[in-house]
């Protein structure tokens, strides 16, 4: 089991015309109240989140826009946070 405190992504090739939209997902169900953005033509993001992971989780990540002139690439997620 693990306690998040922090959820940040970031990117190598920022995405243009839309922003890149990532959603962490715990079973099935999003983990996030809000889901993590990356502004168009920049390559990172943070978020703050408070969220309990149980033991034995499956963990999946939906990215849901990768921009739509030039598609973000290179995508990084980093999940912060102790084991409870």
């Amino acid at each position: 089991a693990f306690t998040i405190s922090e959820v940040r992504a970031s990117l190598t090739t920022a995405a243009t015309g839309a922003i890149f939209v990532v959603d962490i997902n715990q079973n099935g169900v999003s983990i996030l109240s809000t889901k993590l953005t990356i502004d168009i033509s920049e390559t990172t993001s943070e978020t703050a989140a408070t969220t309990a992971l149980t033991n034995d989780s499956i963990i999946t990540m939906d990215i849901d826009t990768i921009g739509s002139t030039v598609a973000g690439a290179g995508l990084k997620v980093t999940i912060i946070g102790n084991e409870t």
